[in-house]
């Protein structure tokens, strides 16, 4: 009776494709490609892929990723059993240009597209299912957090200009998702126009649309330099000593 309940709900939900952004430099990393570093022996992008490969709400990975790395990260997602990942495509010019070319590719028949960051490993499928389902209700969603910092406005010589109110200012995560058509339109758009956006949000709140936030997860932690890798290590072990 219940496989018979969750067919129908799953028949029910839209299909979501995951876009991997996967093509950066690590310019932060001193030379080395954070997405193929270990962490607890299994490469940081694999980890990323593997909690979108369990996620119930993700039926396809489509990853965008440097051209000299495309057969390598495919042979990764066969070695790993990333059978979710249907296409690893080449990376653009900048992060809004690999996205836009991994959501050419994704399947038509998706209607959400679930934005990740490759360097994002320590994602739970539990978060991307909230952000999924939250988006097939209102459009455009993403995970965010508090932030426990103090945020200033700094003019450029580096005097403080504002203050800014901390309990109003979120902290953005991925998988951030949206309807398909606005996130390509989005993309294209602020790819057009040359505007630097930060973020898929960003793009989509350029056209008018609101993009509403869930609660994100403090561990959701962004590989960016040498001692992010330190901090998610911590944090597996410490998963693994909670089980």
């Amino acid at each position: 009776m219940f496989s018979f309940l969750r067919k129908i709900k799953d028949t029910n939900r839209p299909r979501c494709t995951a876009l991997v952004a996967a093509a950066g430099a690590s310019s932060r990393m001193g030379g080395v490609n954070k997405l193929l570093e270990p962490l607890e022996g299994v490469p940081v992008l694999v980890r990323t892929l593997t909690a979108l490969q369990l996620a119930e709400e993700i039926d396809e990975i489509v990853v965008a990723a440097r051209e000299e790395e495309l057969v390598e990260i495919s042979h990764l997602c066969h070695t790993y059993g990333i059978d979710k990942c249907a296409k690893v495509v080449r990376g653009g010019e900048s992060r809004v240009h690999s996205v836009l070319l991994a959501a050419l590719e994704a399947s038509p028949e998706s209607a959400l597209l679930a934005v990740q960051d490759g360097a994002r490993p320590l994602v739970t499928p539990e978060l991307i299912g909230r952000v999924v389902s939250a988006a097939a209700r209102c459009g455009a969603a993403a995970p965010a957090v508090a932030l426990k910092d103090t945020v200033k406005a700094v003019r450029e010589d580096g005097a403080v200009e504002q203050t800014l109110e901390r309990d109003v200012l979120r902290a953005v995560q991925t998988p951030q998702v949206f309807e398909a058509s606005i996130l390509k339109a989005a993309l294209q758009s602020a790819l057009e126009s040359g505007t630097p956006v930060t973020d898929d949000c960003s793009a989509v709140e350029r056209l008018g649309k609101v993009v509403f936030l869930v609660e994100g997860e403090e561990e959701n932690l962004k590989i960016t330099t040498p001692v992010d890798l330190i901090l998610a290590e911590a944090i597996l072990q410490a998963r693994e000593e909670g089980r």
